[in-house]
């Protein structure tokens, strides 16, 4: 071995005043290289080890064992001078010009420079991190000016296709051409391609599917068809557990069984066994398990399938609330005056997501009973039905037939007046009950958010006209013990033989739709939402009304920022949500068709209507339209303020109503009020104080409410 460095350092010195070094049979690499070279000794390119997946089956060690060096101790010791570099392989390639350069142009080895083994593998490393080949061996040989370095590559095939595997991946093969099509027909890159990986791992990542893993190729064919192997993140299945207090979910060896059933969980989970992990869809599932307002606390974790490799078991930890409550309570509002009520509530009845809703009020003009049943989504309906059914018992003293400032319809007996008719206020018994289906129109998907939703449904009720006594009386009139005929009035319905009987059966079939678009359902501040409704009453018997009432609704909000009261407000970010801040327009009008019972008339006037009136002073009517501006803004922390104007007209139809209580009680019909208000942030919506005025008559009326009137 070392006779034959002694013949390099010869060859050394020969060529050291030769004109000319040969590069190879090349003349454009010799133009290309030769007159740089012929100055510089040495030029070290170092660049990274890229041994990695795509060169699996090839034998780096091997490969790197030259003839410059044999043995370690000379590897760092000795250097010989490159006198000429041919690259081979590239003979019989479409592009193996292209590919000659390409490695030539990744060495930092020129004929001239001085080397060892040391910068060899450099090279070698260099060849290969520029993506075009996938095998690469170096060799040494003597030569005529001294030794020369013979390069062997084996280049890349052309690129025609890259598939993915399976070929039912999330990624589609027309999204795969959209990347790859630019490099279709060329020499395919190894480097190129693994940029190209990582822009689709980032696709994957984008879109929620954080468990995905690109590997391959697993090999290179000559066919240039590439084929990427990918591993999703399969679901193998989830695991309900249900800790205690103490964190634990095992108890005797046992899971801690929830009040819960599994699958009224699991309903709301769009991830499935066998389905691909997606970090946004378990975060709007486990947003709909919070929405259902049975659990305090969901915690997620993640854990490996031993049994199926590559495959993941959820884990949901559930923490459930109490469910069940007795509320009672003392309040004042316009229809009941002073009342007391007592509830009791349980919003998860047998496991299964009920609400079953028993309330009593006892009330200065109003007393009912009523009893409800709620199934949020009935079973197994992929529609995400939901059922309402309600029973109840009411007696109450109707606003139709009362008057804030102009008195009230007394209950009499008859037509005939007398001195000796009492004044007794009109109470109306109703005893019934209905129940309505609703969905949105998600098409079948229950997970899709759907701006549409439908009811339908049915309502029976039978209304008796009474006294305080609980004496049938159904006529009214003002002066029960002065009045003529010609004021005293027919409670209830009217049938067409003219008779007036005190008691009515009302059987009504009720459709409704609405679009909402709203951006908060609570406090919005941006979009519209529209409602339809239509109910119509049936004849059940001679003393049954025939009739429908229409009505409809609709309001916008824009957002706006016209007082910088909070430090929110007062950013420079126009999208910050601590500014909620807003102009809201709402309309709405209602007719009814047919013959009414003078108590089914529409009520003009109280806090969802006209706000300067108490509820129903502005008008009994037939038909009705209202509309509201409302500037709604931040005043301090949870406090807000609201600047309105409210206005209606009954458009003359409270002649139309049967008995015209609105015009014996001298009712306006139309008007309009001016106020403000502040509300406090609750999570059922603000707490509400309004004043508004009547007209411009200097009139104020106060009112205390939850939630915004729309």
């Amino acid at each position: 071995m070392q006779k034959k460095f002694l013949k390099f350092r010869k060859v050394f010195t020969n060529i050291a005043c030769s004109p000319l070094i040969l590069i190879s049979n090349n003349s454009e690499l010799a133009a290309k290289y030769l007159p740089e070279n012929l100055e510089q000794s040495i030029n070290i390119f170092e660049n990274k080890d890229i041994s990695n997946n795509f060169f699996e089956d090839f034998d780096n060690k091997q490969a790197k064992n030259f003839l410059i060096a044999e043995n370690k101790e000379n590897l760092n010791q000795e250097s010989v001078l490159i006198s000429e570099i041919i690259i081979e392989g590239w003979e019989n390639h479409p592009e193996g010009r292209k590919l000659e350069l390409a490695a030539y142009d990744s060495m930092s080895i020129k004929p001239g420079s001085i080397v060892d083994n040391e910068i060899l593998n450099r090279n070698l490393n260099a060849i290969y991190a520029s993506g075009w080949f996938s095998g690469v061996k170096i060799r040494s040989q003597d030569g005529p000016l001294g030794v020369r370095l013979i390069v062997n590559v084996v280049p890349n095939p052309i690129l025609k296709k890259v598939e993915i595997k399976p070929k039912n991946s999330v990624i589609s093969s027309e999204y795969l051409d959209s990347i790859f099509n630019n490099f279709y027909g060329t020499t395919l890159n190894l480097k190129e391609l693994q940029n190209k990986i990582q822009i689709i791992k980032k696709r994957y990542e984008s879109e929620g599917y954080s468990l995905a893993r690109i590997s391959g190729p697993d090999r290179i064919s000559e066919s240039g068809i590439i084929t990427l192997n990918v591993l999703e993140g399969i679901v193998s299945k989830i695991e309900l557990r249900f800790p205690g207090s103490d964190g634990e979910s095992i108890i005797d060896g046992k899971p801690r069984k929830g009040k819960t059933k599994d699958w009224v969980i699991k309903r709301e989970l769009k991830t499935q066994p066998g389905t691909i992990f997606n970090r946004k869809i378990l975060e709007a599932d486990i947003s709909r398990l919070y929405s259902t307002s049975l659990f305090d606390d969901v915690k997620v974790s993640l854990g490996p399938d031993n049994l199926n490799p590559g495959q993941v078991i959820i884990y949901l930890d559930l923490s459930e609330q109490r469910t069940g409550s007795l509320t009672g309570g003392l309040g004042y509002s316009n229809s009941s005056g002073i009342f007391a009520s007592l509830g009791f509530q349980e919003t998860n009845a047998l496991g299964r997501a009920w609400s079953t809703n028993l309330n009593l009020n006892f009330g200065e003009y109003s007393t009912t009973y009523n009893f409800s049943l709620i199934d949020p989504w009935i079973k197994g309906d992929k529609h995400k039905t939901s059922f309402r059914t309600n029973l109840f018992l009411s007696r109450n003293y109707p606003q139709e037939f009362r008057s804030e400032s102009n008195g009230k319809i007394y209950a009499v007996d008859d037509t005939n007046t007398s001195s000796s008719d009492t004044f007794s206020s009109i109470i109306l018994e109703k005893t019934g009950g209905g129940f309505s289906f609703s969905r949105p129109l998600n098409g079948g998907d229950p997970f899709k958010v759907t701006k549409w939703k439908v009811l339908a449904g049915m309502n029976f009720k039978r209304v008796r006209m009474i006294d305080s006594s609980g004496n049938r009386k159904p006529h009214g009139d003002m002066t029960p013990t002065t009045g003529n005929i010609s004021e005293i009035i027919c409670i209830g319905y009217t049938p067409s033989d003219g008779s007036c009987p005190d008691e009515n059966t009302l059987v009504s079939f009720v459709a409704n739709t609405s679009r909402n678009n709203l951006n908060n359902p609570i406090n919005p501040t941006a979009g519209n939402k529209l409602t339809l409704g239509s109910e119509q009453f049936i004849p059940l018997g001679e003393n049954s009304p025939t009739f429908n009432r229409m009505s409809a609704s609709y309001a916008i909000f824009i957002p706006t920022r016209l007082v910088n009261l909070t430090k929110g407000c007062r950013s420079g970010d126009l999208s910050n949500n601590d500014c909620p801040q807003a102009i809201g327009f709402q309309l709405k009008g209602g007719t009814i068709i047919g013959e009414l019972p003078p108590y089914e008339a529409f009520c003009m006037g109280g806090t969802s209507s006209v706000r300067g009136w108490s509820s129903c002073d502005l008008a009994v009517s037939k038909t009705f339209v209202e509309g509201t501006a409302e500037y709604r803004f931040p005043v301090w922390r949870m406090i807000s303020g609201a600047l309105f104007a409210d206005a209606g007209s009954d458009l003359g139809s409270q002649d139309d109503v049967p008995g015209k209580p609105g015009k014996l009680l001298k009712k306006s019909g139309s008007g309009f009020s001016l106020g403000g208000g502040i509300g406090v942030k609750t999570p059922i919506g603000p707490l509400r104080l309004d004043v508004a005025s009547k007209d411009l008559s200097g009139e104020w009326r106060y009112t205390l409410g939850v939630g915004w009137k729309f």
